[in-house]
């Protein structure tokens, strides 16, 4: 049983960690492009 509890630990915080990763990257493209906008192209 504490098998399953540490399973479902390890699942939920890879999914915190994966979401995190998406967010993250899609601000950093985001903020590149306003970049890469700004400097007059």
């Amino acid at each position: 049983m504490a098998d399953l509890i540490v399973y479902g630990i390890l699942v939920i915080i890879l999914l915190v960690v994966f979401f995190a990763y998406l967010m993250i990257r899609r601000t950093v493209t985001g903020f590149k492009e306003g970049m890469e906008r700004g400097n007059g192209r």
